[in-house]
């Protein structure tokens, strides 16, 4: 026997020499280790934890808007109206009062009236964007009019509004309802000779 214990294996004898010859020293280095790995991962943690809840915070956020945005689509929807409706009262108002003073009143008091309560009618229409599609003599355009028939005429060019027989409208440029017109057409052409 040499005075070295008999280790099995060199490699853990080699091992244990190198821990007794690096003594406190070494075993100092591998605690610093040990504490500035636990350091770093309690920085990390920190760093997920701050995560985290700034990930609530937004989802949360998000969620709020949503709820909000929902509310703020059913309010318009429920009351999108509202300014057409106190517009069309003036109007209900005026031709209520027409119909009591009929009893009593002429027929010129009467059409200035209805004249009063059209134009009360045709303002607020137009406050609200809704104009009307009053075609007479343009060219014919089925994008906004509607041919209910065609009729020959010599003082209109073809294929011309010939005449309006009931109004169209649009709201802001989109097509409410078409103009129902009468299309001119060629005059027919006479035979020689008859």
């Amino acid at each position: 026997m040499s005075g070295q214990p008999d280790y099995p294996d060199n490699d853990a004898a080699d091992a244990e020499i190198q821990s007794a010859e690096s003594g406190p020293d070494a075993e100092a280095e591998q605690h610093d280790s040990d504490a500035d790995a636990e350091s770093e991962v309690a920085v990390l943690q920190a760093k997920a934890d701050e995560n985290w809840d700034r990930y609530l915070r937004a989802a949360a956020e998000v969620e709020n808007v949503r709820k909000r945005a929902a509310r703020d689509v059913e309010h318009a929807r429920k009351f999108a109206l509202e300014g057409l409706g106190r517009e069309l009262l003036a109007v209900k108002d005026s031709l209520e009062m027409g119909l009591e003073a009929s009893e009593s009143a002429d027929k010129e008091s009467l059409l200035e009236g209805s004249q009063a309560t059209l134009k009360l009618l045709t303002g607020a229409l137009e406050r609200f964007g809704i104009a009307e599609v009053d075609p007479a003599g343009e060219p014919f355009d089925p994008e906004f009019h509607e041919a209910i028939s065609m009729q020959p005429s010599t003082e209109s060019e073809p294929g011309s509004v010939l005449t309006v027989v009931q109004k169209g409208y649009s709201l802001n440029g989109r097509l409410l309802r078409p103009a129902c017109v009468i299309v001119a057409s060629e005059p027919p052409v006479e035979q020689a000779g008859d």
